[in-house]
């Protein structure tokens, strides 16, 4: 069961973990940052392979924990915008022009992987 959204512990060597209450940028986990998991207060990708849960499990997360999540994946945001000083409005302003340009440029980087 899901008790309460948490970072996580890092991981020094970033091992790949499945499953769980514990690691950071873990997947198909429970209440950690991660992937593919439930009750997580935001996504963090570590770079494994992702294992997902169903989608009844993660319907099943009781609402105050679902709460709790988007309360501190919102702070989190918060946080990161004061960290590279950027407003609110300059994040909107950023997704609305990256959006508009998201598929080409993940093109781009698949063509440029290939020529390396």
């Amino acid at each position: 069961d899901v008790s309460s959204p948490k970072h996580g512990k890092v991981d020094p060597d970033n091992m790949p973990h499945v499953g769980g209450n514990t690691w950071a940028g873990g997947t198909g986990g429970r209440d950690t940052a991660g992937l593919g998991g439930k009750g997580g207060p935001y996504r963090l990708d570590a770079g494994h392979r992702v294992y997902q849960i169903s989608q009844a499990e993660k319907d099943a997360v009781p609402e105050e924990v679902k709460r709790a999540a988007r309360e501190m994946g919102e702070k989190a945001f918060k946080q990161r915008l004061k960290e590279i000083q950027m407003s609110e409005y300059d994040a909107a302003t950023y997704e609305r022009f990256s959006g508009a340009v998201r598929r080409q440029v993940q093109s781009l980087r698949i063509i440029l992987d290939n020529l390396q």
